[in-house]
């Protein structure tokens, strides 16, 4: 008979190699390297456990030999290496790898410095106590099961976890392409932190951390930084930093040493210790004399002698840097969630373990009521027989067989088949008065049980009530104090936060000097007054722009050709009074020949705000706020500026101001800013004024301001207040505007132009470097074409060449700072009379006692006078 040839069947390589590596990827993803959410067990970690159940080998039991379970969990579940299943139970039996070890070993199961375990043969073990919570009621039908490798037996494919122990005990594992790194946690903590979600579904992961501090590592030592701990439970990936615990003690002979009670987690202690000695001996750490290591069971100590004369901080600090006494941990929080690998937050796994919960609870309560049904109906039935026993002897006799009597009863009394079953299999002494009692009782106590379970199945508050009481039970009996300390590191200082809020003039001279004055230095004078001395500045510099603002505002620079640089107020040197200041290409990195043209202050890059900007030849230009967030040292672009042009203004306006453009000759344009649409960072912009000569040229750019002045200043002194009503809104813009205020030979060109409130001041600044503040309620409402009033009065060399408004509340703080500083200033001279009255008094009282005695009467004169320091 001739062989039927073999088929093939022609396949592309790529294909077939490309399908086989992502089915071995898959396979070693969900199969092997990975937790599940649930449970936070790999497939190995589960079968051990449930293995080790099946065949009792409970906490409450005899030890057993680790070769036992490690056949059983390979023939029955797992078949891959015995290396592979017997490291795996290894360590969860390892108080320093687990935060609660899962199986009670006796015998070697290795140590912290590395020391590999005994052999399988000689080990023995047993569940802890605390794995029975991971598989109590898995035999109520809580979890799915599915068939092993050779489909002969069954296996749960989650647990029922009472625990949350994928944050418990952390997971560590390497798949094809991505790995898992999870700290555990203190179960404490992770009780509370879960109880507090499930009254809160809606809590932020800040709220969480009120209750989960962070991990707890069974090594102890000590997390530096919380920030750290924040990033990783926000966003699954963080990076912590952990040191071990060092104490420095004086030992003996008078010199110091360093005692070290801990150290992280995962790391080898004699491989810690010769580095530390290998680093001494290449000469990378100075002043240590010997290193011994007096650990014992009951917990570790390494002692390091050093050396007389050496500082130990110092030492210390080079042990942290040079060894893994102070190591980092690399967490990653990804898990199987729904057979799929994720990277989750810290309130999403708590999520998936309370949605197990749910599952589990509802899948048991389900389990139990059908079988409390099935119960109370064999109990019903016999409850009827007991009732008719008569009838049913005389049924019971009068049959042939069995069968004939179960059908009997069943068409007589209305009863199942397992009802009867049950009466037949009755035995006599149930007939008696006491046996009917408990039955009855019976009755009624799974009758309850059965309206419970209904109870509880259509109730959601009952059955997330049921699982924070089974949580609060299991941190009662299982719940220990925290390990690893939490500390804070230097990264975690928001510096903000030890700055003051308060008010302050920023002032910019010609020439690039820049200072933070507080702004009660500069007290309020009236009009026409001839000011203090604001900065010092050389003949041919000048104070340029003037700005308030408050110390944790964000203060952005745009300079003349439309780059922007952004700094924090506080970042700003504080000068003087007087004093010049700093030069501002020490504060940004400005190009060469750059200028500041504006200044703003913001609190945040808001999406509702714009940046309205407008250029010395009238071009205007409108920005969302929030494109220029991303600001980089050397600055960002923000708008393109001609060849012959330059930035003059900047202004944040909310989507739907009022514009208005003033120029240098004293003419005005005021339009909608809907006019402008927003553009992008680096586009141009667009006509905001018509100029009607070459000398003219846009010097303020406004935003109108409801139930405000507009304020114009002049270089000569003059200027005016008008409202805003008198100039008109024009439909477009790019026309040539209005009069606002008339070009005379006095007034000189317009340098400012800002809307005010009568309750606010202005600041006014001269070439020279004078600067007056005054009230603007000191200059009434005017005719928009009104040649102005003086402001300041000016030498004749002089010229105003800035005007900055200060708001009501910005000079509300600047007065009550003042006067807080001058009724200091008062309290202190009165002292000091008060003193000096004492000891006038003291000399004329006792003048013959001081004259006698010059020493006894200069003791007496300094003692009044330290009197009187101690009183100021």
């Amino acid at each position: 008979m001739a062989e039927t040839p073999e088929e093939f069947e022609l396949v592309n390589i790529e294909d077939e190699m490309q399908r086989a590596y992502i089915d071995y990827s898959m396979s070693v993803i969900i199969g092997r390297a990975l937790p599940d959410a649930r449970d936070g067990l790999k497939p190995c970690n589960r079968r051990i456990l449930y293995a080790m159940r099946q065949g009792g080998w409970a906490y409450n039991k005899a030890f057993v030999k680790c070769a036992r379970v490690v056949g059983e969990v390979m023939g029955k579940y797992h078949p891959h290496g015995d290396s592979a299943v017997y490291d795996t139970l290894v360590r969860m039996a390892q108080d320093f790898s687990m935060r609660d070890p899962l199986i009670d070993g006796q015998g070697n199961f290795g140590s912290i410095d590395g020391d590999p375990p005994a052999a399988y043969r000689y080990t023995e073990c047993r569940l802890k106590r605390l794995a029975d919570e991971l598989l109590d009621d898995i035999d109520m039908d809580t979890v799915n099961m599915r068939l092993n490798f050779d489909e002969k037996l069954w296996e749960p494919t989650v647990l029922p976890a009472k625990i949350p122990n994928l944050l418990l005990n952390g997971s560590t594992g390497i798949a094809v392409g991505m790995a898992t790194n999870i700290p555990p946690h203190n179960l404490g903590e992770l009780v509370d932190g879960i109880t507090h979600m499930i009254d809160n579904p809606d809590c932020e992961i800040s709220d969480l951390m009120q209750f989960i501090k962070g991990p707890d590592f069974p090594t102890g030592a000590k997390i530096c930084g919380t920030n750290p701990i924040r990033q990783m439970y926000e966003t699954g990936r963080g990076i912590i930093k952990i040191r071990g615990h060092a104490e420095i003690e004086e030992n003996d002979k008078g010199s110091d040493r360093i005692i070290i009670s801990s150290i992280p987690f995962a790391v080898n202690k004699a491989n810690m210790i010769k580095k530390m000695a290998d680093l001494v001996n290449n000469k990378v750490l100075d002043g240590i004399r010997d290193i011994r290591d007096e650990s014992n069971k009951d917990g570790i100590r390494v002692v390091i002698e050093l050396k007389r004369g050496a500082i130990s901080n110092v030492v210390l600090n080079g042990i942290y840097k040079h060894t893994q006494l102070g190591s980092s941990f690399g967490a990653n929080m990804l898990a199987i969630d729904h057979n799929r690998p994720r990277v989750m937050n810290l309130k999403q796994m708590l999520k998936c373990f309370v949605d197990h919960r749910y599952e589990v609870v509802v899948r048991r309560a389900k389990y139990e009521l059908e079988k409390k049904r099935a119960r109370a109906h064999i109990l019903e039935g016999l409850l009827i027989a007991l009732d008719n026993m008569d009838d049913v002897v005389k049924i019971i006799r009068a049959s042939s067989n069995r069968d004939e009597a179960r059908a009997k009863l069943i068409s007589t009394f209305g009863l199942s088949e397992l009802q009867a079953n049950a009466i037949l299999d009755m035995r006599l002494y149930q007939l008696t008065g006491l046996e009917r009692g408990k039955i009855e009782k019976e009755y009624a106590e799974v009758m309850a049980r059965i309206n419970y379970l209904e109870t509880l199945l259509g109730s959601d508050e009952l059955l997330y009530g049921l699982i924070k009481e089974e949580l609060a039970d299991i941190r009662d009996r299982y719940a220990t104090p925290r390990r690893t300390e939490i500390t804070f590191d230097e990264a975690d200082i928001n510096y903000e936060d030890l700055i003051e809020d308060k008010p302050c003039v920023i002032t910019l001279s010609h020439t690039g000097y820049i200072k933070r004055v507080p702004l009660d230095t500069y007290r309020e004078q009236r009009r026409g007054g001839k000011g203090v001395k604001g900065m010092d500045t050389k003949e041919e510099d000048f104070v340029e722009l003037i700005f308030t603002a408050s110390t944790l505002d964000t203060l952005l620079f745009f300079t003349e050709d439309g780059r922007m640089y952004a700094k924090k107020v506080y970042q700003v040197p504080e000068g003087g009074r007087t004093s010049r200041g700093k030069a501002i290409v020490n504060l940004l990195e400005l190009a060469e020949g750059e200028k500041i043209a504006s200044l703003r202050r913001i609190k945040e890059f808001s999406e509702d705000q714009y940046l309205v900007f407008a250029t010395h030849k009238g071009v205007s230009k409108k920005t969302q706020l929030s494109l220029m967030k991303n600001v980089r040292t050397n600055g960002v672009r923000a708008i393109n500026i001609d060849e012959d042009d330059k930035l003059i203004g900047v202004r944040i306006t909310n989507g739907d101001n009022e514009i208005m453009l003033v120029t240098r000759n004293g003419m005005s344009i005021r339009f909608h800013e809907k006019k402008l649409r927003s553009m992008g960072r680096t586009a141009r912009g667009v006509r905001g004024i018509s100029l009607k000569s070459e000398d003219d040229a846009v010097v303020s750019l406004v935003v109108v301001e409801e139930d405000s002045s507009l304020v114009i200043a002049c270089e000569k002194g003059y200027g005016k207040r008008s409202k805003f009503e008198h100039y008109p809104l024009k439909i477009n813009r790019g026309g040539k505007g209005v009069i606002a205020i008339k070009n005379l030979e006095r007034n000189g060109f317009v340098i400012a132009a800002h809307p005010v409130e009568d309750e606010d001041s202005l600041m006014l600044i001269t070439q020279g470097g004078i600067m007056v503040r005054m009230p603007v309620s000191d200059m009434r409402d005017i005719g928009r074409a009104s040649a102005g009033v003086r402001m300041i009065n000016l030498n004749d060399d002089d010229r105003l060449i800035a005007v900055a408004p200060i708001a009501k509340d910005d000079a509300d703080a600047a007065d009550e700072q003042a006067a807080k500083k001058a009724e200091t200033e008062a309290r202190i001279e009165e002292t000091k009379a008060q003193a000096e009255a004492r000891a006038a008094d003291s000399e004329a009282d006792d003048g013959s006692e001081a004259g006698s005695d010059p020493e006894a009467a200069g003791a007496e004169a300094d003692s009044e006078d330290d009197a009187s320091d101690e009183e100021e």
